[in-house]
């Protein structure tokens, strides 16, 4: 089992960076390796067990299930049903905290999944370097008016 913790202080209020986020189908809107994503069966992209069809920037295509999704908590967490990459039992949560202190956001997205053991620390590297901390860095530049 292999896990991976990123988390990143962004510099606006936890609703408005939740508003951008909170749309399980909306990745290619705030993250610049997701260029396309549909939901499954016509579901409603908050519908807990819907399943997200999206293709990265590289061109690979991933299906992933919402498992949970709360407004109130600011958190929506995944399991990866389909990956080119070589992991199995994956889950992740990505959940936003308010920062009173300058009226901020605290973002913490984490992850689980099983993968051999010569694999398993590349994959949590570029899967919190990549997706995770892509991620954070895209909505810092956004709600600093850089994108």
């Amino acid at each position: 089992m292999a896990d991976i913790t990123i988390s990143s202080v962004i510099d606006a209020p936890v609703e408005k960076v939740w508003a951008r986020i909170r749309d399980f189908n909306g990745l290619p809107s705030w993250h610049p390796r997701m260029v396309e994503s549909h939901i499954e069966d016509g579901k409603d992209a908050t519908s807990i067990g819907c399943v997200r069809n999206f293709q990265l920037i590289s061109g690979a295509r991933l299906r992933e299930k919402l498992l949970d999704f709360s407004d109130q908590n600011f958190l929506v967490s995944y399991s990866i049903l389909e990956t080119p990459q070589p992991l199995t039992n994956h889950k992740a949560t990505l959940q936003l905290r308010r920062v009173t202190d300058g009226d901020r956001t605290y973002a913490e997205w984490t992850a689980s999944f099983d993968a051999a053991p010569e694999e398993a620390g590349k994959l949590a590297e570029g899967m919190g370097a990549n997706v995770f901390q892509g991620g954070f860095n895209a909505l810092k530049s956004h709600f600093a008016g850089k994108s």
